[in-house]
């Protein structure tokens, strides 16, 4: 199942959105985050762009108009990245919507349809590895 997900600001106005790819209907908002985070850091990493955009910033990264400028073009660590978005996440560093309803917890499970409506409103600069 393909779904469309989208970055929003906290007004509502879509900022970027991407598909996600899962082997079943029935997944967690962890297993959702996880995934964003490890395909937009093999994004990145493939092609060593000079903007990174993703949900959590590459530490040693500086924060320009054009987006994120890592100070290395280096590849990026996905698990690292991971770590930091999930803790993020229970810290209250971004939001997650599923039709437009706010997901609290990790562990929560999300029946995907062509329909699913995935939203992440970032609250703050997300820094990581």
């Amino acid at each position: 199942m393909t779904i469309k997900i989208q970055d929003e600001s906290i007004t509502g106005l879509a900022l970027k959105e991407s598909n996600l790819t899962f082997n079943t209907l029935d997944v967690s908002i962890e297993e959702i985050i996880s995934q964003r985070v490890l395909q937009e850091v093999e994004d990145y990493n493939q092609r060593l762009p000079e903007y990174y955009h993703g949900l959590v910033a590459p530490i040693h990264a500086e924060k320009t108009v054009n987006g994120i400028k890592p100070k290395f073009r280096k590849p990026i660590d996905g698990e690292k990245q991971v770590y930091i978005a999930l803790d993020a996440f229970k810290k209250n560093g971004f939001f997650v919507l599923v039709n437009d309803v706010q997901i609290e917890q990790l562990e929560q499970r999300v029946k995907l349809s062509e329909d699913t409506k995935i939203s992440f409103i970032k609250l703050t600069p997300l820094v990581g590895g």
